[in-house]
């Protein structure tokens, strides 16, 4: 089997949730699902995987299937209503992967507005569970469509708190604050450079196959340290594009991400 972008982009979304070991996996949107159940299918075997209802699963079912299929396919390890979230959750044993309209050089994250706040040109989500999953817990990045629109010096409305804002917040926020990654349909990014300040910033970690670092840059409106070497994002191998194949029968993965 071939991969195609989708197919890489799948991989680096799980290539996020490594070494998260026993903690629950809660990735957003379609590829980001497809990424996250590919890494609990294969060398992350420990993660908590829910159906986004009211159950832990104890098995790793594909996506977008009819509600009838998505009963009949899971096991189910754990009754899980809303109410007994939180007991997973209030140690920061979560990895939450959410979209996002804008994002900077710090990691903060605009899912709200566009615009002015008091009078937005466009009105977006909202802040929904933003500002608690960046305090409270480990969260990455999701963009289908890499562009300086996306990519900003500084988002509209902040909704995900990013490295400055929890540094200025203190140990109150930092406790459990990470941003790990960004992965777009052209490249993955972390935060594994600081600027003058000792503040984590946006570093470019790979470029996908087809990909250079000068398109990569030009598409990014923010600041963002290029390394001497940046790598190619690895291809999944022929056993792991055959597990992306069952995870993601309908190939909801390519109308995210079209070949180029």
């Amino acid at each position: 089997m071939t991969a195609t972008r989708a197919d890489v982009c799948a991989l680096a979304i799980a290539e996020c949730f490594r070494g998260d070991g026993e903690r629950l996996c809660n990735p957003i949107g379609n590829l980001p699902l497809i990424g996250g159940r590919l890494a609990a299918a294969t060398f992350e075997p420990g993660l908590a995987l829910t159906d986004g209802f009211y159950t832990l699963l104890d098995n790793v079912p594909p996506v977008g299937m009819s509600e009838e299929v998505r009963l009949a396919s899971r096991t189910v390890a754990h009754w899980n209503p809303y109410r007994e979230m939180f007991s997973l959750l209030w140690q920061g044993r979560r990895h939450v992967m959410m979209g996002a309209t804008q994002v900077d050089r710090y990691g903060n994250q605009n899912i709200a507005a566009i615009g002015d706040w008091h009078q937005p040109t466009r009105q977006l989500l909202g802040f929904r569970g933003a500002p608690g999953n960046t305090i409270n817990h480990t969260t990455s990045y999701w963009v289908p469509n890499h562009s300086p629109r996306v990519f900003v010096e500084s988002v509209d409305v902040v909704c995900g708190v990013g490295y400055d804002r929890a540094a200025a917040l203190g140990p109150v926020a930092s406790r459990f604050h990470e941003v790990r990654r960004v992965v777009s349909n052209l490249a993955v990014f972390d935060f594994e450079a600081t600027d003058a300040d000792g503040v984590p910033t946006l570093r470019l970690r790979s470029v996908h196959p087809g990909v250079t670092v000068d398109e990569v840059v030009a598409a990014t409106g923010c600041e963002v340290v290029v390394p001497d070497d940046v790598p190619t994002s690895p291809e999944p191998s022929a056993e792991q594009v055959a597990e992306i194949e069952r995870l993601d029968p309908k190939g909801l993965r390519h109308q995210e991400v079209p070949e180029p």
